[in-house]
């Protein structure tokens, strides 16, 4: 028996569709339009592609976008003199920078994400942002594993006393979605490159969350029938073919729900995004 597929794109939808009511109410009560800002610093092929579907979604919820494109030599210092004037704009709500950076800055990643006001890091990348997520304070969350969470609950999985394994341990993916699982009430397992007998440790989990960057690197037999698995890698394994962490032909015949690569979780990380833009719009302007 084939899994359910938890297609990306009708989740993302019902998503784009609450964060789209949530800007008209913004629009009537205050007469203001969400703003976000994205920094693209040269001209990384792979960003080029994610910033348009971003500038698409925002189109689509009737968000503001304001793309800046900086040479791929800019220094340090004058991008943080972009965010400066962002974070000082009343009318930009979300900053995201798109990662990642060129070789000049790249050591210098957490001074950029750092110097974003973290009322407008809509990435939820920030320190503070961070420990809100950590300590189960309100907050602007980490866009994929947020998205991951949504889908689970709009497709009506449980997670509350569910065994559930995360296999990697990213700040981007991996730890956020962890605690995000832990916040739902589930028993979490963080597995990693020096985990010893990883399989046997995945085969007990009922939510399954694959985030390594290995092309089909868990297989069925790593899988414990009937499990939810989440899969977030995004590979390139030829100039037209992308597949994610889990074999999901040989995984489909064993999960009792999976996500597709691509069609997956990607979609909902960009309507997430548009989610965190609101969000921040709202409190920044119930907070005036």
């Amino acid at each position: 028996m084939s899994a359910r597929i938890l297609a990306g794109k009708e989740f993302a939808a019902q998503l784009k569709a609450e964060a789209a009511q949530r800007v008209k109410a913004l629009q009537d009560k205050y007469g203001v339009t969400p703003g976000l800002a994205v920094v693209l610093v040269g001209d990384d092929p792979a960003s080029q592609v994610y910033v348009r579907n971003k500038d698409r979604a925002c189109a689509e919820v009737g968000i503001h976008a304001e793309r800046i494109n900086l040479p791929a030599d800019t220094p340090l210092e004058e991008l943080l003199a972009v965010i400066d004037r962002l974070n000082a704009d009343a009318s930009i709500h979300g900053i995201l920078v798109q990662l990642p950076l060129p070789a000049q800055i790249a050591a210098h990643e957490g001074e950029v994400i750092n110097r974003i006001s973290p009322d407008k890091d809509v990435d939820g990348f920030h320190p503070v942002s961070v420990g809100r997520l950590v300590t189960g304070e309100s907050g602007l969350l980490p866009c994929t594993p947020a998205g991951c969470l949504r889908m689970l609950e709009l497709a009506g999985i449980p997670v509350d006393g569910k065994r559930a394994v995360v296999v990697g341990r990213s700040n981007i993916v991996g730890k956020p979605m962890a605690m995000l699982l832990l916040r739902k009430n589930a028993t979490v397992t963080i597995c990693h490159s020096h985990t010893q007998d990883l399989a046997s440790i995945t085969r007990e989990a009922d939510i399954l969350v694959a985030a390594i960057g290995k092309p089909n690197f868990i297989t069925a037999d790593m899988v414990k029938p009937g499990a939810t698995v989440i899969d977030v890698g995004i590979n390139r394994i030829a100039p037209k073919k992308l597949v994610g962490d889990v074999d999901f032909a040989a995984v489909s015949e064993v999960a009792g729900a999976i996500t597709p690569v691509p069609g997956g979780v990607g979609l909902l990380t960009v309507a997430m995004l548009m989610e965190n833009v609101v969000q921040a719009a709202e409190q920044q302007l119930a907070a005036k």
